[in-house]
C-alpha cells in the first residue's frame, strides 16, 4: 500500500469546505491558515504509506547465534483511527527469539512508527508489526503487545476515559509455548531500574 502524490492544495480546499459545513467561517482570523496546516498535518501523520520497509531496515540484519528473547518495550506510538480520523496512542512492546539472525534494535521502533503512520485499527497495527518482523528475520517467534488510548472512545461515543485497549499478536513459539509467553509478559511488566 503506497500513498499517492496527493495535492496539498486540494486537501486544504476540502478542509475549508468542511469548516464551512460545520458552521464555521474559514475566512476568520483564527481559521485562515487552518486548511493548509491540517493538510500538512495529515500528510505527516500518514507518511507511513510511502515508507519503503526494505529501505528502512537498510540491511540491518545480522547473523548471530543468540537464541534468547530480545525485547524492546515501551515504544511510544501515535496513529489515526481509520473509523473517525481521531488519534489513538500509547506504547508498544515487541519481542522475538532469533533463529540465526538479529535485527538492529533501532529498526524495531522505526517499524512501529512506519505502520502507525497510516490510517489504522489497533488490531491490524499489532499484527502488521509482528508479521513484518517474522517475514524479515524469520525468528522462532514474535510477540507484540500494544496498549493505547483512543480519542474516538474518550471524546465521543462511550466517553470512556479510563479504558485503554490492549491487543497482542503472538507468532511461532510465543503462540505455542505458554512459558515463553509468560516470560515475555513478565519482562514487559517488570519495572526494575537499569
Amino acid at each position: 500500500m503506497t500513498q499517492k502524490n496527493t495535492d496539498p492544495d486540494k486537501i486544504a480546499r476540502l478542509v475549508s469546505e468542511l469548516l464551512s459545513e460545520l458552521g464555521e467561517k474559514p475566512g476568520r482570523e483564527g481559521l485562515v491558515r487552518t486548511p493548509q496546516r491540517v493538510a500538512r498535518s495529515l500528510r505527516e501523520m500518514t507518511k507511513g504509506y510511502s515508507i519503503d520497509l526494505d529501505r528502512l531496515i537498510n540491511g540491518a540484519l545480522f547473523s548471530e547465534p543468540y537464541s534468547q528473547m530480545v525485547v524492546v518495550r515501551d515504544i511510544k506510538f501515535y496513529s489515526l483511527c481509520e473509523h473517525h480520523l481521531l488519534p489513538f496512542f500509547g506504547v508498544c512492546h515487541v519481542a522475538y527469539i532469533p533463529a540465526g539472525k538479529i535485527i538492529g534494535l533501532s529498526k524495531i521502533p522505526k517499524l512501529v512508527k512506519a505502520f502507525s503512520q497510516r490510517l489504522q485499527v489497533q488490531e491490524r497495527l499489532t499484527n502488521e508489526i509482528a508479521e513484518i518482523i517474522q517475514e524479515k528475520i524469520k525468528p522462532m517467534g514474535v510477540a507484540v503487545v500494544m496498549e493505547a488510548r483512543h480519542m474516538c472512545m474518550e471524546m465521543r461515543g462511550a466517553e470512556s476515559l479510563t479504558s485503554p485497549t490492549l491487543t497482542s499478536s503472538m507468532l511461532g513459539i510465543f503462540r505455542k509455548d505458554a512459558r515463553t509467553r509468560e516470560e515475555f509478559f513478565s519482562l514487559i511488566h517488570s519495572r526494575q531500574s537499569a
